[in-house]
Order: structure tokens, then sequence, then C-alpha cells
């Protein structure tokens, strides 16, 4: 099967590096990719939001499958585009995309299918919004309603706070056009977990959970990220919140989404926080995390492109006992650019991959790379390695990880040290 992969990071060179593993997957195409991909697929220079030169390349090269990693494409209607051409595509249509583009459009279909989650407000002029926040009090959270790669969140401990956030996403266009509109929610406390099922529009197969660490700092200080480590399982899931979540958030979205219309095919990741062993929803996203995607891709023991094939084709329940998961932990450490998450250094070289590659149960995924003219691997992206590494336990999987970013030379960049820490 000729398969093509678009997308530019972490989550897509996990994803290219899991399907080259596959009997089934002849060539292996990835748009854009990145340096690390080049190992295992052809790397393709068109960009991800090209939706027709993406189209016109399928068709060319004969592709059977295409499998979509971000969310922007989504939104943007690639997978109808692909679709509309007889080619099977992993990834959910632009209809079904809303539940990430539009944080409204998901909460609204959590208050009507009864799916347990934050109460809220959306709101697009700014006199509203204050009154719902004075009246809901602190701690509160303010969120862009559209796209902000990761960012559009904001955490306020003071309705002061909550104010100057909603003002400066609705009149100081701080998100440009994702925060026209904002959704207001009441702050769940608890412990924050990540867990991944795929749908085919009707059947859903649970995958498994992970953790992440969003903020920038050690112990969960400084502002949020796009995710510097992450660790799976999650260290307090069991089988009965598993359950819960699967019966009272993930199959009820999949039958609703059906209901409404707009059939979910693809990747649900479902940000939950969890309180005295019940999970309430955050957030859906409609693709896999990512750092999530490099230690559940490095724990997947199966075929990928027989379980993604399976999934877009509407065949999910054949394929069931084909995802096994190993019992190892694995662990991701997110190196990023100095001055990331806010303006960040680009072109910096970096070396020693050989080496973190040699380390037992450790792998070195790609984000943010690319070569100069010499032909150096440079940083130029904000996180620009997933060093990944699998273990018996959280304490090993961490060891083997940090013994791995130790052996990575590059003095432009920087990671979190505590990776995994809630666990131990």
């Amino acid at each position: 099967m000729n398969i093509l992969l678009v997308g530019a990071g972490g989550r897509e060179h996990a994803l290219a590096w899991k399907l080259r593993q596959s009997a089934r997957c002849d060539e292996l195409y990835c748009i854009p990719g990145n340096v690390g991909i080049e190992e295992c697929a052809t790397c393709v220079p068109i960009k991800a939001s090209e939706i027709d030169k993406i189209v016109s390349f399928a068709k060319e090269k004969n592709i059977e499958l295409v499998v979509v990693g971000p969310e922007a494409p989504l939104v943007d209607g690639l997978a109808d585009a692909i679709s509309a051409q007889g080619i099977k595509v992993f990834g959910c249509s632009k209809k079904a995309a809303q539940l990430e583009g539009s944080k409204g459009f998901m909460k609204d279909l959590c208050a009507k299918y009864d799916i347990p989650s934050a109460k809220y407000g959306r709101f697009t002029d700014l006199e509203s919004a204050k009154i719902f926040i004075q009246e809901t009090g602190a701690p509160i959270v303010v969120k862009t309603d559209g796209l902000a790669a990761g960012k559009g969140v904001i955490i306020c401990n003071t309705t002061d706070e909550a104010i100057e956030a909603a003002r400066a996403m609705l009149e100081g266009a701080m998100f440009g056009d994702a925060g026209k509109e904002v959704v207001i929610e009441e702050f769940l406390d608890g412990e924050e977990i990540s867990y991944f099922a795929l749908a085919d529009g009707k059947t859903i197969l649970p995958l498994a959970s992970a953790q992440d660490h969003k903020r920038v700092g050690d112990g969960d200080t400084g502002p949020n990220t796009g995710g510097m480590g992450a660790y799976s399982p999650a260290h307090f899931m069991t089988a009965e919140l598993e359950e819960q979540v699967i019966n009272e958030l993930i199959e009820p979205t999949i039958a609703g989404m059906a209901a409404e219309g707009c059939p979910f095919t693809g990747v649900l990741f479902a940000g939950l926080m969890v309180k005295d062993g019940v999970a309430k929803l955050l957030e859906y996203n409609v693709r896999f995390g990512d750092p999530e995607c490099q230690p559940l891709m490095m724990r997947l023991n199966g075929d990928l492109v027989e379980i993604l094939d399976a999934a877009a084709q509407g065949r999910l329940d054949e394929v069931k006992d084909q995802v096994k998961w190993a019992d190892d932990v694995a662990l991701c450490v997110v190196m990023a650019a100095n001055g990331y998450p806010a303006s960040y250094e680009k072109g910096s070289v970096i070396s020693g991959f050989e080496k973190a590659n040699a380390v037992e149960g450790a792998y070195v995924f790609h984000a943010g790379t690319d070569r100069n003219e010499n032909g150096e691997i440079i940083s130029v992206g904000g996180r620009v390695l997933g060093v990944t590494a699998k273990g018996s336990s959280v304490a090993e999987a961490q060891k083997r990880a940090y013994e791995a970013v130790d052996k990575i030379n590059w003095e432009g960049g920087f990671c979190r040290r505590d990776i995994g820490w809630r666990a131990l």
C-alpha cells in the first residue's frame, strides 16, 4: 500500500516510524516532513495547508491511504477533499473537526448529550463576558473559540485577570480570528490526563492514557506550552476510571456526532480533569497529541497501517484484537529552543543523535528540525526534539530518556528535568 502522511512535527515522526514497521507499508511519503522523518519516508516540500497540491500528489503517486497528523488541515477540510477523490483517509471531516476547531461547538455538544464538563458561557462581546466572569468568580478559565496552536487557554486566578484575558482576545486580537469568540468556563480542580480512542463513525476502539506536562518549567511552573513532555500510561488510570471515560464521555460523543450529521472518523483525544476518581472533559482534540503520540507509538504492539486503514473504511470492529500495548511505560522529554514559548532562537546546530539513539529503549523523534547549507541538523521550531524511552516503570523510562537527552549536543535548547514527576 502507498501511504501519505501529512504533517511535520514530532507526532508525525512517531507515526511515520510506526507506519514504516508495517508489512503493508510499501511507499511512505510525508508532506512536508522533517529531518527525522527522512529516515523512514520520502519527504515532499508541500505545505500541509496546500490542500489542492496534496490531493494532486496523492492522485499522482497512487496513494491508497492518507493519514492526517495535525488539526489545522482537518479543520480546513483536507479529509473531505481526499475522500472526494475516492482515496481512503484517516482523519475527520471538516464538519467533525469542529470538535477541536470550535470550543463553543464542543461545549454545546457536551451540554446537549450530558457529557460531564465544566459550566461555561460563549461570548463575542466583552460586557457580557464581564458579567459572566463576575458572577462565576475566580479561578476561572478563558479560552479562544478557535485554534491557537495549543496556547489559547488562560487560567485566571482573579476576576480582573479574566476580564483582561477576555479583553485581549475579543478586542486586542491577541489570538487573531481564533479569539473573535471566547468560551469562559468554571475552573476544574484535580489532576489532568489525556485519553485516546479511535472512531470510524460508529464504532470506537479505546487506545490508552497519557499525562502531558503543559507548563514550561519544572514542577509545572511558568506559561503554558504545546507540551514539554508526556508519559503513558497515566499513573492513576484504573479500569474503573477508563470505563467511566468510555461510557460517559467517548461513546456519547461519537453517538452525538453521528446524530448531529457529522460522524467522526479518526483519533478522539480527550483532555480530562480527574478528581476523586471521576473524570470531566476539559477539551477534545481530533488528532494524536504531541508529545503524547511518541510514547503511545512506542508502546503500541500492533500493525498501525492495518488499524488506521480499518478505521478509514468503517471496520474498526474487525481489528480490535490487533491493538495490544506493551506493559512498559514510555516517556517523552521535549527539547525546545531557548526562549520558547515566547520568541525563540532558530538555526542553532544539534548533534549527538546516534549516541542518544544507542541508549537502551530510547529513540529521538524530530519536530522542528531542518538542515543548513553544510548539511548539519539545525533547529527551526519552538519544540524541536522529543527524546523518548521505554522502561519497566516510570522511573526507568525517565532515567533512560534523560540519559539520551544528555547525549544530545545543543547549546540553543533546553528541557524540563522532571517529566513524569507526578507519577514518581
